[in-house]
């Protein structure tokens, strides 16, 4: 999807009030799309809102927000046809919601581990399932999944966090192969590390072994995540990663995996003998 084409688009974003998915929402409103942001909290929402309006090319653009627990399947579904009735289906659905605290295996609770499959891979499940009718129906379309550079190379201290975000990327794979001949594009960003305010909270909880194995790694800002991603969609590409360090991990993991392996292994251990 060129950049030309989210001119006057309906954009939606879910996981759109902080982050990369503020980022984004304020990129494509510059571009001319008319967005709606969806989060969980009130002020967040109205304060991107007001960020997204300043952002955008035209004074007669539409910014809106709504409040939604994308894990909750009947309220993602009243929420969008509510939508879809009011503004009509939209072009682009960018999926952004997402939670992470990364912690020793043992010291993941149930909950936890339930709440980030339900965050990170049913809320990517939720939205599309009840948009989808709606973006068949238009006969063209562009979806974007979220997952993670963690969703390709699995990371000491994020064993339910991987779990999700590999989902998402075997998820978005099939599903972009049932809608190809229906017009309609699928696509996958791995962002790597980001400065956000959930990589914020993610550091409070994470191992020290975690952060060694990320200590070398470019932490992106959103917005060159945003500009990443808009670059992967004008290509049509499927795997979008972010990063020329994030898209060598991810290249040696394909071609030599051992390596990878061995050279995260070997990191572990030396934050043992330090102990």
């Amino acid at each position: 999807m060129r950049a030309a084409e989210f001119d006057t688009a309906q954009v939606y974003i879910v996981g759109g009030s902080l982050g990369i998915g503020l980022a984004v929402a304020q990129r494509v409103a510059g571009l001319g799309a008319d967005v709606t942001i969806f989060g969980r909290r009130r002020e967040p929402l109205e304060q991107a809102a007001a960020a997204v309006r300043a952002a955008c090319r035209r004074t007669s653009q539409s910014v809106t927000w709504r409040q939604l627990d994308v894990g909750n399947h009947a309220q993602v579904a009243a929420t969008m046809h509510q939508l879809v009735a009011e503004r009509g289906a939209p072009d682009v659905l960018i999926n952004c919601a997402g939670r992470a605290y990364p912690r020793r295996f043992e010291e993941i609770p149930y909950a936890q581990f339930a709440e980030t499959m339900l965050v990170n891979l049913h809320g990517c499940w939720n939205t599309i399932q009840v948009l989808l009718p709606h973006l068949k129906a238009k006969g063209h379309g562009y979806i974007v999944n979220t997952s993670s550079v963690a969703g390709l190379i699995g990371v000491f201290g994020y064993t339910d966090y991987c779990a999700s975000k590999f989902a998402v990327v075997g998820f978005s794979e099939a599903l972009r192969s049932e809608l190809k001949p229906h017009g309609i594009t699928v696509s996958v960003l791995c962002p790597p590390d980001t400065d956000t305010p959930g990589f914020a909270i993610e550091n409070l909880t994470k191992p020290e072994e975690t952060r060694a194995i990320s200590a070398s790694a470019k932490v992106l800002s959103p917005a060159a995540v945003a500009e990443h991603l808009l670059r992967g969609m004008a290509r049509g590409e499927f795997l979008i990663v972010p990063g020329f360090d994030s898209r060598l991990g991810v290249l040696a993991k394909r071609l030599a995996p051992g390596v990878v392996r061995w050279v995260m292994d070997r990191t572990i251990v030396k934050v043992g003998q330090r102990r």
